[in-house]
Parts: structure tokens; C-alpha cells; sequence
């Protein structure tokens, strides 16, 4: 049996332990045969849902949860347009598992919706205007800095502004030499070519990070929670079923891909009267934060994951590249010899350059069903996309940069810049 359709180890499987989430053993599969699954499908078992329901809020003993409850169900009975499946199942994707999302898969039923058969409410698709346009309105009013997936995001939005700047610097001189002033390229470009190089590094190791310490145990992102009759019990087996996405501590995202504990400020968790999938007592313990991984996790696990390979290429490339930003500053660029020029500056473009390829690459495939079948309709992999062409912007930029004496190559050494950082930017407000 080929690597990319089952988990080595229990230790790696999404959702070890939780007995009302059975894995579909089918739908295992990953796009590279030698490299670790990308996919896998939980089918739900409602038969294995035990409450998580007490009579006083453990915070609070003296306060009924009945006034939760209540408030709860108000919440609830809010949501329009939710519909009814017979059968949910959870798909996890290591990307998505990665950056702290999770998918629902709802099999809509072909009877009336009032059929009592169909056992879960669910809410509506967020893949919608609707919901895009609240994404983008977080993007300027939630600043969870101290979640590693943001910060990520955060740090090559960041450093891809300053390479647009950078490559206005480089390239509307030549287009517009009117445009030009005094020392605007030495200046200009070496210092935001720095910049950027120092903020793409600093985001390519917690890239790393952030892949090294990806919870094995899977993103379950939702909460499963009867619904309420009118006086407030749970209603009988044949009753509904909400499916809820679940946003407090108790996501794996919230509390493991967060910075270590002394880094990070930690907030009293909600307490909700919650159906929760149920672990068994041999559940796997959640590993705490590395900084490093073990030599045996790489060998066995990490060495074997599409998401990991592409951080560390990026990282590779992002080092390489820091060469040729640190080489830009004024006082070294413009005293080095044509010689000098092309070997510790042009060419770390051309090889840091190359790394960021085979990272793009890297993480588009992660987000396929097979190496040959692009994903279009997965914003990841069109993050991947923008990405693969910022980099040959990039490369391109280095190795034209070699034909130093050629009035065309430079002008389009300095375009390649230009564009290739706008490609970078996409991407990252994408992200």
C-alpha cells in the first residue's frame, strides 16, 4: 500500500480517539504516492455523542447553566438558512489542519426537509459573498497576534508591501527617468530590498514552526449540540442535531498552534452545554510547543510531509535570498567589483529565487487530489499559484541582473521585481 493512503501511525492520525468520528478508509489519499496523506473523511456516528452537560457551570458552581442554555438557544433559533442532512462527514486536509480550518462535508437530502430521518441541522456554506466580505472586514479589526497562522500571514503581507516599494524604486527610474532623484536607487532599493529580505526570513521560520507544531490530532472545528426544546431538555434520539462551528479554547487551533505559553497571554475559556466528540482513554496526550523537531519525527513523519518540505524550502530560499538583501545596502552594493556583484549578490537571487519555486510548487500540490489535477477552487492552492509567480519574478530578477552591461536586461531585471512582488503581495492578503 502505497504512503499517501493511510497514516503511519495512530500517533498521526486526525482525530485518534474520538469514537463518534469514524475514519472512511477510502477517502485516505494524498497527490504523491511517497509522501504522507493530504485528505482523509470522517463520517459522524451520532450514536457515540455523550453530553458534556452539568448542572452548574464549573466556573461558577453556584450559577445555574439552565441561563447558558437559554441564552444559547436564542442564539440559535437566530441563524437563518440552515439546512438538514441525513449524513455529515469532516474532511481533514493538512493544509487546512495546518492553519487552523476544517471542512464540512453535508450530503443534502433528496426528501422534504421535515423528514425526521435527517439527523443534523447544519449552518450555511461560508463559501459566499456574504462571508467573504466579513473575512475581509476582520482583516482590519481582528488581530489575533498571538496565533503563529496570523502572524505568518501578517509577516509576508508586511514584507511584500516593502518589495512593491522596492520595486517602484527599481524600476519607474528606468521607465520614467524624470521620476529619478538623488540616490533613489542605491538608497531607495537597497534599503527596502533588505527590509523585505529580513521580514520574508523572519516569516519563513515561523512558516517552519507553524509546520513543525501542526496538532496531529486534527482540526475538529465544529461542536455538535442537541437542540432544545421548549423547556429547555434535550430532546430524544430522534430529535436534531446542530452542527455549530466551534470558536473558543477548546479548538485545537486556539490553543496548540498559538506561541508557547510564555509568550502569549491566555484567556478563561466560554463554557458552553455542548455535545462533544468523545475521546477514549487511550487518546494520544497533545504534544507541547518544539522549537526544534526530534530526529525521529523527522525521519519517520516530517521528511514525509508536502506542507513541512515546503516550509523548509522556503526557509532555504528566504536564507539564501537574505544574502542578497543584506548585500544591497548602501556602502556594500556600491562598493563591490562587477565580480563580486555577481556572486554574492545576483546569484543568491537566482538560488533563493529557485527555493521559493519549489516551495510554491510544493504547497499547491498539498492542496490537490493528485500531482497532475490543478485545485482552482481551494483559495491555498491559488495562494501557492501567486506565490510560484512571484518567485520566478524573483529569479528571473537575478538572472537577468548577470547581463549587468545590457540596458534591456536590467530594465527588465528591474520589471521582473516589480511584478513579482505584486504577485507576492496577492498571495499574502490571500493568506
Amino acid at each position: 500500500m502505497s504512503r499517501n493512503t493511510k497514516f503511519q501511525s495512530l500517533r498521526h492520525q486526525p482525530h485518534q480517539g474520538l469514537r463518534s468520528l469514524q475514519l472512511l478508509h477510502s477517502h485516505v489519499h494524498g497527490p504523491v504516492p511517497c509522501l504522507n496523506p493530504t485528505r482523509a473523511r470522517f463520517a459522524y456516528d451520532a450514536s457515540e455523542v455523550s453530553p458534556m452537560v452539568s448542572s452548574t457551570r464549573p466556573d461558577h458552581p453556584e450559577t445555574p447553566a439552565i441561563t447558558d442554555v437559554i441564552k444559547y438557544k436564542k442564539t440559535l433559533e437566530a441563524q437563518q438558512q440552515s439546512r438538514r442532512a441525513r449524513n455529515i462527514s469532516f474532511e481533514w486536509r493538512s493544509r487546512n489542519n495546518r492553519k487552523g480550518r476544517s471542512l464540512l462535508i453535508v450530503h443534502l437530502p433528496r426528501q422534504e426537509a421535515e423528514d425526521e430521518d435527517f439527523r443534523f441541522v447544519v449552518p450555511q456554506s461560508t463559501a459566499s459573498l456574504h462571508h467573504f466580505l466579513i473575512n475581509v472586514r476582520l482583516m482590519f479589526t481582528c488581530f489575533p497576534y498571538s496565533d503563529i497562522s496570523y502572524l505568518v500571514a501578517f509577516l509576508f503581507t508586511f514584507g511584500s508591501v516593502v518589495w512593491v516599494i522596492n520595486g517602484f524604486f527599481a524600476w519607474l527610474p528606468l521607465q520614467d527617468p524624470g521620476s529619478d532623484f538623488k540616490y533613489e536607487r542605491l538608497l531607495g532599493v537597497g534599503v527596502t530590498a533588505f527590509i523585505g529580505a529580513t521580514v520574508f526570513e523572519l516569516g519563513s521560520v515561523l512558516l517552519l514552526l507553524e509546520a513543525v507544531n501542526v496538532n496531529q490530532e486534527g482540526c475538529f472545528g465544529w461542536a455538535v449540540e442537541a437542540a432544545l426544546e421548549g423547556n429547555g431538555e434535550m430532546r430524544k434520539s430522534n430529535g436534531q442535531l446542530k452542527v455549530i462551528p466551534k470558536r473558543d479554547e477548546r479548538d485545537h487551533h486556539y490553543k496548540r498552534n498559538r506561541l508557547p505559553e510564555e509568550l502569549k497571554r491566555s484567556t478563561p475559556p466560554s463554557v458552553l452545554p455542548s455535545y462533544f466528540p468523545t475521546k477514549t482513554l487511550d487518546s494520544p496526550a497533545p504534544q507541547s510547543w518544539q522549537w526544534l523537531p526530534s530526529f525521529h519525527d523527522l525521519r519517520t513523519h516530517l521528511l514525509h510531509e508536502l506542507g513541512f518540505l515546503a516550509s523548509l524550502s522556503q526557509l532555504i530560499g528566504a536564507t539564501i535570498f537574505w544574502i542578497s538583501g543584506f548585500t544591497a545596502l548602501p556602502g556594500i552594493n556600491n562598493k563591490m567589483s562587477q565580480g563580486v556583484l555577481d556572486s554574492i549578490y545576483w546569484t543568491p537571487q537566482i538560488v533563493g529565487g529557485t527555493g521559493f519555486i519549489v516551495s510554491s510548487a510544493l504547497f499547491m500540490l498539498e492542496t490537490q487530489q493528485n500531482w497532475y489535477t490543478p485545485a482552482p477552487r481551494s483559495l491555498g492552492w491559488h495562494i501557492g499559484l501567486w506565490n510560484l509567480v512571484g518567485a520566478f519574478g524573483f529569479t528571473i530578477c537575478g538572472a537577468l541582473g548577470l547581463a549587468y552591461g545590457n540596458s534591456g536586461s536590467q530594465y527588465q531585471a528591474t520589471l521582473a521585481t516589480f511584478w513579482g512582488s505584486w504577485a507576492f503581495l496577492i498571495a499574502s492578503v490571500i493568506q
